[in-house]
């Protein structure tokens, strides 16, 4: 980068009218086997985006010393990570890092994710860690971080995540050294408080940086929490993607906390043998059911894309019974897109102003398993930039670059990507501003976005004129 009158290149980009910005850091993406997909890669370039951080809400493939704990992590997550296809088995983290290097056209960053390192010390067990647990834990925490990982995550609503304890969480924070605790916490919307107070507390017992995922709700809840962190000098930034809708695993979403989810076989013969249990807890649940929408159903792929009271119909059942059938029959492994109850008439103003706070960050959440995932993956990053950036003001181009770039560069200690600048590893994008734009909807969700067509990196051409070139100079990036 500077003045380059004299010099020649195989390569000329013309990028007259159009912003040059470093790539864009997908603070929360499940691309975790996805990224190894073309077809997730021209997803994310073509928003600019050119890394990703993997290993999120503590669910993912590594690392799992027993045969037990990878199925765990594979199967309990499979309709969000889906299976690996290049690892079928116990895997470390040095050994799934370096399948991401020169794999992808995608960089990556992973985190380690406390659930597979909780299951393969404890298995499913619905209890907090004794001392012993602790320690075992927290060695794989710090072999982890000694491979290359770039913080812990953590995900407090799903299973075995959500019967740890704070003092268990602060323990394997300790190590962390300025990388970020990484957070799906215990609950958001209009109870954010309580998932933010356990935050606070584990920020507090261990020194951790924190970084909250996904954080949605009303900012008149949200953002007095914020400031109350910083003010008792909790170091919080958090992710966030700018739809209305969320999507995770249907048993997530609709299981009562007695059915052990993080067994999926057990599971699996409890719903069928505790029908008459099941069918009275779900009896008062039918605001619930109309704002499903089956995202991924296998078996059941003619469900993907309507919602669930209209797939039942079609089945000839009610909502409640189609769903315990979905879910015996996919052993847990359906996914799905949920209509969020608090957000309200004013729900897009609250997404508006929680993200020009300046510890906002980008996370797309996306996932790309099932017939009809939700269109976030495919549209989060231009959505920021084209409708947020260009149409609404909500940021000016220099702070989106900050936003998207720059502060998870910082944020994941990656002190050459994230700027533009001599010196720095050449992530960029040429962007549009006129036009880029998200196309990808509810109905049409893999639908490409429009306004990127030129994206290198580490100097390598990786989209050229909107299209794949075919190269994969991606790297696992490693913190330093």
């Amino acid at each position: 980068m500077g003045r380059l009158d004299a010099a020649e290149a195989d390569v000329r980009i013309d990028a007259a009218g159009k912003l040059v910005l470093p790539g864009l850091i997908d603070c929360h993406a499940h691309g975790d086997a996805a990224v190894f997909d073309p077809l997730v890669q021209h997803a994310a370039l073509r928003q600019g985006v050119t890394t990703f951080v993997l290993g999120q809400d503590g669910l993912s493939f590594a690392p799992a010393t027993s045969p037990a704990a990878f199925a765990y992590a594979s199967r309990y997550f499979a309709a969000v990570n889906g299976p690996h296809p290049h690892v079928d088995g116990p895997v470390s983290v040095a050994e799934l890092l370096a399948g991401y290097d020169g794999g992808t056209a995608l960089n990556t960053v992973y985190l380690l994710p406390h659930a597979t390192i909780r299951f393969d010390v404890m298995g499913p067990a619905e209890r907090a860690a004794d001392e012993d647990e602790t320690r075992a834990m927290l060695r794989r925490v710090e072999t982890g971080l000694a491979e290359g990982a770039a913080g812990l995550s953590s995900g407090l609503e799903y299973a075995p995540g959500r019967y740890a304890d704070a003092a268990e969480l602060a323990a394997l924070c300790r190590p962390l050294n300025g990388l970020p605790y990484v957070t799906h916490m215990r609950a958001y919307g209009a109870s954010a408080s309580v998932g933010m107070a356990e935050v606070v507390e584990i920020a507090r017992r261990s020194g951790a940086a924190v970084h909250v995922s996904h954080l949605h709700g009303p900012a008149s809840t949200l953002l007095p929490l914020v400031e109350d962190a910083r003010r008792r000098d909790v170091d919080l930034t958090f992710d966030t993607y700018p739809y209305l809708r969320s999507s995770t695993i249907l048993a997530m979403v609709t299981l009562p906390p007695w059915v052990p989810a993080a067994d999926p076989d057990r599971a699996v013969a409890m719903l069928s043998s505790e029908r008459d249990r099941l069918a009275e807890e779900w009896a008062g649940r039918d605001d619930l059911w109309p704002r499903i929408t089956l995202s991924h159903a296998p078996g059941f792929e003619w469900a993907e894309g309507m919602t669930l009271p209209a797939a039942a119909a079609e089945y000839g059942a009610t909502a409640a019974e189609f769903c315990r059938v979905l879910l015996v029959k996919t052993r847990l492994q359906a996914g799905c897109v949920q209509a969020r109850p608090d957000e309200g008439p004013a729900g897009e103003e609250s997404v508006r102003a929680v993200m020009r706070d300046p510890g906002h960050t980008g996370g797309s959440d996306g996932i790309y398993v099932g017939g009809h995932p939700h269109p976030r993956g495919f549209g989060a990053f231009a959505r920021y930039l084209g409708r947020h950036v260009r149409e609404l003001g909500d940021l000016t181009w220099e702070q989106a670059a900050v936003h998207l770039a720059s502060h998870p560069a910082r944020r994941f200690r990656l002190p050459d990507r994230g700027l533009v600048r001599p010196g720095q590893a050449a992530d960029l994008v040429v962007v549009d501003p006129a036009t880029v734009a998200d196309t990808a909807t509810y109905e049409d969700p893999r639908s490409l976005a429009v306004g990127v067509d030129d994206v290198l990196v580490g100097g390598v051409p990786v989209l050229r004129g909107g299209e794949l070139t075919g190269a994969t100079p991606g790297r696992a990036l490693r913190p330093s």
